[in-house]
């Protein structure tokens, strides 16, 4: 199918699709600033250190369970509520740089290599 002509914006095969703790990391800092805290106050409530929750906050370092854990309860959010804005946020970036593939353009190559007799049990999907 990379032969199709696809709409959509030219950088969608040379970006790559952002981390999972890029993301986790962003929403975790947005939830601290919205708070107007430092990351000394969020770490040392957490038991983390400064340095390390700042990687968590920049995407640079994989958080635990156990260290989210304490982080949320620093912060006084609960975890389903980050982990459902940050799928949120994902499925926001995955729906801007979605790739769309023309139809008519679709339908002509398949009429073209379409060989002849029944075509019984062919199934087209076509996923946006």
């Amino acid at each position: 199918m990379s032969d199709l002509p696809v709409i959509g914006p030219e950088e969608h095969n040379r970006r790559s699709r952002p981390l999972l703790r890029t993301t986790l990391g962003k929403v975790l800092r947005r939830a601290r600033l919205g708070q107007r805290r430092t990351l000394a106050d969020v770490a040392r409530a957490a038991r983390v250190s400064v340095p390390y929750l700042s990687e968590i906050e920049r995407g640079r370092k994989e958080a635990s369970s156990e260290v989210l854990a304490a982080v949320c309860g620093a912060l006084r959010i609960e975890l389903p509520d980050v982990l459902a804005e940050v799928r949120s946020e994902l499925v926001a970036d995955h729906a801007r740089h979605a790739r769309v593939v023309r139809l008519d353009a679709f339908r002509a190559r398949r009429t073209q290599t379409r060989r002849p007799g029944p075509s019984s049990g062919d199934v087209t999907l076509l996923a946006a």
